[in-house]
């Protein structure tokens, strides 16, 4: 039987399998090509709607049976054996359909709401390693124990953790080691003082941030570069420190290079906490985190305190040549670290570099509710701990049990904590994680109670404060993870810059509140207190990330019509800014003022209310101190100011078409 031209075959013919013949699929029709001598002649056999008729040549046909697509396999794959038995060798596989995922707000890897800037961004542990992972044939089981060994044999995971070390060595070089320096060898007590401006560095390193995401040296990379400089500066300076001498002669000299010190070893700070952003898988978070902590804890203790007991024995200037050479290999790390999978565009201006961070964090969902939950998570702990040894000195404990003993105790549970909490997340996940573990850091105040009420007890303070160090590095280990799942990878330096002061900021504040109530209420009934304060937090928690879900979602949430509102022009966006730099200048200053005057009152109940005076004094300052104050005022105004501003931008619709990772 033979087909006219012009005539359709019937659905159920198909043309004879022949190795000549090539099968394309187009959508729902498809078309078997087959060469002759004289022309290529078309038989359709999935017919289609179309707009014109097509001319078939004729051709005898064959009955066969009709053949059925075969099922896929599981990932969306059919195989090799299927494929060759049933003549059908389509190149795209057909799309696994997307399944509820039950603990999870959000899209879900693979399926059709997954968009391509939720691949990189903090999305599932589906896939358990990040963005390079995305669609793999073969999905890897949420978290477990799996993902935690395959974490700890990673390589971007060791490097992470071992850069941690050159970042805490300055830090106790800085604020332990030199000034004991300086104060053992005779200089004047008030230029000793003048070295703990050397702290600055750190409370604003994220105003230079922008810088390091805006312009990358010309070689290893967006951050291995920056990370590789600031090494090469701490190790030069600290050398340059031992040839000062055992009797410094010039301690304006050794002050200068101090500042340099901790310029560059900020800088670094940002550099690495930006390359472990952007380097690590999302498994790998959980155990370079908690890992970190302890290297740095490691690297603090060797130039802090370590460094002052080596002194003792061998001099400051072998010292601080070991110091200055134990950068070496740090540096070798930062050239064979690994780079990150994915790459992303450098902001074009230095405006976005400034603005764009802002607003790409506070276009997600209940943004501003987890910048505050940023704030009071550890509010409860920072109380605690802000007047710790004092208190433990009023209810009579010598110094050896107050000291050395409680300080190495409380590094190692320290430490112990954070590698667990932060561990927890890959295995158990984030949100039960932070509910947990902030319950357990809430309630263990309680043991501050305990030795507030009762005498002089040696293994009830220890018990009480090792469970109370331990549940703090729990928490703490859980909340740094969030803080990497918070960051976008385009804006790492300044993003994690920024939630890093706004977390220091609970704890510079909780030092003078603690002192005032504490002299109000007495001990038992300030860590009494302390217990409610994690529950704003917690509450906080429940927007964002509701008991029983595994990891949260910070996605754009789109309106249900999908529209957008009115962009806002640049005057509008210039006058936000303004007001709520102004407020927050009034504020600040306001609040520093009345701190200053509840404290004389406290020193001096006779000198009366002198707010007025106190002011005068923090707007006219005198000295360096002072002025460095004024200066963190108005940084802090200036950030509010841009908070207020890029919120309003988030509202009006702008940063959601950012692609951030």
């Amino acid at each position: 039987m033979r087909t006219g031209v012009g005539r359709q075959p019937s659905q159920s013919a198909r043309p004879p399998q022949t190795p000549a013949m090539t099968r394309c699929w187009r959508e729902r029709s498809s078309f078997w090509l087959t060469p002759s001598s004289s022309m290529l002649r078309l038989r359709r056999v999935r017919p289609v709607a179309v707009a014109s008729s097509v001319a078939l040549l004729s051709r005898p046909r064959r009955q066969h049976r009709r053949r059925r697509r075969p099922r896929l396999v599981a990932g969306g794959r059919s195989t090799l054996r299927q494929r060759r038995a049933t003549g059908f060798y389509s190149p795209v596989p057909r799309p696994r359909r997307s399944r509820p995922h039950r603990g999870r707000v959000g899209p879900r890897v693979g399926s059709a709401a997954m968009t391509a800037k939720d691949e990189g961004e903090a999305t599932t542990s589906a896939a358990g390693e990040g963005p390079e992972d995305v669609g793999s044939p073969t999905p890897r089981r949420p978290g477990g124990l799996e993902s935690l060994w395959r974490s700890l044999q990673s390589w971007r995971t060791a490097s992470v953790v071992l850069l941690s070390f050159s970042s805490g060595m300055p830090l106790g070089l800085v604020w332990i080691a030199i000034p004991d320096w300086m104060r053992s060898e005779g200089v004047d007590i008030r230029l000793v003082g003048l070295f703990s401006l050397a702290q600055a560095p750190w409370t604003f390193n994220v105003l230079w941030a922008p810088l390091m995401d805006r312009f990358r040296l010309p070689f290893l990379g967006r951050r291995r570069g920056w990370a590789l400089l600031a090494q090469l500066v701490l190790g030069l300076a600290t050398l340059s420190l031992a040839g000062i001498g055992t009797v410094p002669d010039g301690p304006w000299v050794a002050l200068a290079l101090t500042l340099a010190i901790a310029f560059a070893a900020a800088t670094q700070d940002i550099a690495v906490d930006a390359y472990a952003i952007d380097v690590l898988r999302r498994d790998e978070q959980g155990v370079a985190v908690g890992a970190r902590i302890g290297m740095y804890r490691l690297g603090m203790q060797l130039a802090g305190a370590w460094s002052i007991t080596f002194a003792a024995e061998w001099g400051w200037p072998a010292v601080c040549i070991g110091l200055g050479l134990a950068y070496l290999p740090m540096m070798a790390i930062t050239t064979t670290a690994p780079e990150p999978a994915r790459q992303f565009e450098d902001p074009k201006t230095l405006r976005d570099a400034i603005w764009l961070p802002f607003i790409g964090f506070l276009s997600r969902h209940r943004a501003l509710e987890i910048l505050v939950f940023v704030l009071l998570f550890k509010a409860g702990d920072n109380f605690a701990q802000a007047l710790l040894r004092p208190f433990l000195n009023d209810m009579g404990y010598d110094a050896l049990s107050r000291g050395g003993l409680l300080g190495t105790l409380s590094l190692v549970l320290v430490v112990a904590g954070s590698l667990v909490g932060s561990a927890s997340t890959t295995v158990f996940g984030l949100g039960p994680s932070l509910w947990i573990f902030g319950l357990l850091q809430m309630f263990s105040n309680v043991g501050y109670v305990l030795i507030a009420t009762q005498p002089v007890n040696l293994p009830l303070m220890f018990g009480a404060m090792s469970f109370e160090n331990f549940t703090q590095g729990l928490g703490t280990g859980a909340f740094s993870v969030l803080l990497f799942r918070l960051t976008q990878r385009r804006f790492s330096a300044t993003q994690y810059a920024l939630f890093s002061t706004l977390f220091g900021l609970g704890r510079i504040v909780a030092g003078p509140v603690a002192g005032i109530t504490v002299d109000a209420v007495g001990w038992a009934n300030f860590f009494w207190l302390t217990i409610p304060l994690g529950i704003p937090g917690l509450v906080l928690l429940s927007r964002f990330v509701p008991w029983g879900v595994r990891e949260p979602s910070f996605e754009v949430v789109e309106r249900p019509d999908g529209s957008r509102p009115e962009p806002l022009g640049r005057a509008q966006l210039a006058t936000r800014a303004v007001a709520g730099a102004a407020v927050g200048f009034v504020f600040a200053t306001g609040l520093v003022a009345l701190m200053a005057t509840l404290k004389s009152l406290r020193s001096d109940p006779e000198a009366g209310w002198s707010f007025a005076s106190h002011l005068v004094t923090l707007l006219t300052p005198g000295d360096i101190p002072g002025l460095l104050q004024l200066i963190g005022l108005g940084a802090f105004a200036v950030i509010l100011g841009l908070v207020t501003a890029a919120v309003a931008a988030a509202r009006a619709g702008a940063g959601r078409d950012l692609e951030t990772g």
